[in-house]
């Protein structure tokens, strides 16, 4: 199978399937002397993990990372850095009744079309599962960033099905299961939450992702550009059905007056265009948004057919999240640092030597916050 790696100079290899005895990457590319241990990965990997609220999948893994390679005496050494994420709490017996069939929504089918066999156990290479070992990754993208450019990448919920989150601060983002950047908003997605799975129901989300003190220049005007590489790799993740770079679609409201950012000799008036301009990194946040679809697995009865193009009813059971768009958050930020990280070293090759006289501006960091 192709398309398991990501990334040019920093690239990232993905393995392992959801029911296997270990999922986990290889990172190439990853400059010599960055300080790294396990322990600078896995609070991202426990933030994405299954099991923290009652309000995601009960699956119970305790995805410690282990880092197999690249790294000596507490640096990395430029050469390629394994980690591995070993399976705890597989319960392949779960997927028995789905051997032949296919589930709708999912990859079940589109999968055993093209490579005509599969592994039915939790979507097998196509589950969710496998963005841990991304989330992994993208924690050293995050602490390289910030150690070299004072980056830093953070996301929340906007939106979970109806219930749209006003933005309060960051500081309620971590606080909570939702990774919802407003408190008193928590009580009313516990209670949709709780009727939804009675139901046997669930719902999408709408997730911000977006990086503060992000270098000028990053990126290219035409194939490779910064804002298309973020939309590909979150566009990647599992269950997003959409992207929004900057104002996104509601640049089709605004007038011409409104949408284009205007420049004075203190920064950046606005930001609408999401901190690039032309495919190139402005010095502006970074700001994206991606909007999650419903969960597939759901126990309310759903037809479909078998291998043999049999009519058959599909209700499914096992450890799902009602909104997989809960535990989106670590997955997107890690995402776009990985795009960024990229991007950055791409740039330090071909235009390191690239001086001006006069200072990068900044201005309007996106949403005056």
């Amino acid at each position: 199978m192709s398309g398991s790696t990501f990334g040019h100079l920093f690239r990232v290899t993905n393995f392992g399937e959801s029911h296997g005895p270990a999922i986990g990457c290889v990172i190439d590319g990853c400059p010599p002397g960055l300080e790294l241990s396990a322990d600078d990965l896995q609070p991202d990997l426990d933030r994405r993990k299954p099991g923290t609220s009652r309000h995601v999948t009960q699956r119970r893994e305790s995805d410690r990372v282990e880092i197999l390679s690249g790294v000596y005496q507490g640096k990395t050494t430029g050469t390629p850095i394994a980690l591995l994420i070993r399976n705890e709490d597989q319960k392949g017996r779960d997927y028995e009744n789905l051997v032949d069939t296919f589930r709708p929504g999912h990859a079940d089918y589109t999968y055993w079309r093209k490579y005509g066999f599969r592994d039915p156990r939790g979507g097998g290479r196509s589950s969710a599962r496998l963005t841990a070992p991304m989330v992994a990754a993208g924690a050293v993208a995050k602490k390289w960033l910030r150690e070299t450019f004072g980056t830093r990448v953070r996301g929340c919920l906007q939106q979970l099905g109806p219930i749209a989150v006003p933005f309060e601060a960051w500081e309620h983002v971590d606080a909570n299961p939702f990774f919802a950047p407003n408190a008193a908003i928590v009580p009313r997605l516990e209670e949709y939450m709780d009727q939804l799975r009675k139901r046997g129901d669930s719902c999408g989300a709408r997730i911000r992702v977006t990086a503060t003190s992000v270098p000028v220049g990053l990126g290219s005007p035409l194939y490779d550009k910064l804002d298309a590489d973020i939309a590909y790799a979150l566009m990647g993740i599992n269950a997003v059905k959409g992207v929004e770079i900057g104002a996104g679609f509601n640049a089709v409201t605004q007038l011409g007056s409104e949408h284009g950012d205007e420049l004075t000799p203190e920064g950046f008036a606005s930001n609408h265009a999401g901190g690039m301009l032309g495919g190139i990194s402005t010095g502006q946040d970074i700001e994206a948004s991606i909007a999650i679809k419903p969960t597939s697995s759901i126990r309310i009865a759903r037809r479909s057919i078998n291998q043999r193009n049999e009519p058959v009813t599909i209700e499914t059971h096992g450890r799902h999240d009602p909104c997989v768009g809960i535990r989106a958050t670590p997955i997107a930020e890690a995402m776009l640092a990985l795009v960024l990280i990229d991007h950055a070293l791409l740039h330090r090759a071909q235009n390191a030597d690239v001086v001006h006289a006069v200072a990068p501006i900044a201005g309007a960091s996106g949403r005056g916050r």
